[in-house]
């Protein structure tokens, strides 16, 4: 059975009018949620940042996914996800992004949990909802993973 990524992702969590100079900033923003949540160590946010620098997380159609190096899983608590939408977008250099799902996850899990969010991403319908969702609880039900599958 797929992870659930609505089951990792809580109300304070999801912050629907944020504003970002730059994809750094958004990225800290993310990490910054997770560190609140209790989530994760201020640490992780480092980690998350060197992973922006060596590989962008940008997935297209104004999506990316930040989360850390596989050296920073020892700064993680507990697995978790943050959904900040940036409604006047972001450049993140190879596209503009207005929604940033941030990952923390021990161990492997970030795996699975990338899998996951990969297939509810590449819903049309799905993306669309959560770029255009105006309330937490829409993008939890959106997050849910697809039993089918």
């Amino acid at each position: 059975m797929p992870v659930d990524p609505a089951s990792l992702l809580t109300r304070d969590l999801i912050r629907l009018d944020e504003h970002a100079d730059d994809r750094v900033q958004a990225v800290r923003m993310c990490g910054q949620a997770l560190v609140d949540a209790g989530a994760v160590e201020p640490s992780y946010v480092a980690s998350m940042l060197e992973r922006e620098a060596s590989f962008s997380t940008y997935l297209g159609d104004g999506f990316a996914i930040p989360h850390g190096m596989f050296a920073g899983k020892d700064a993680v608590h507990r697995d978790a996800l943050c959904v900040l939408r940036f409604p006047a977008g972001v450049d993140w250099g190879s596209g503009t992004v207005t929604v940033c799902i941030g990952i923390a996850a021990a161990g492997d899990g970030h795996v699975e949990i990338l899998a996951e969010l990969a297939r509810i991403l590449l819903d049309p319908v799905r993306a669309e909802a959560l770029r255009t969702a105006q309330a937490p609880e829409a993008i939890l039900s959106l997050l849910v993973a697809d039993s089918a599958g």
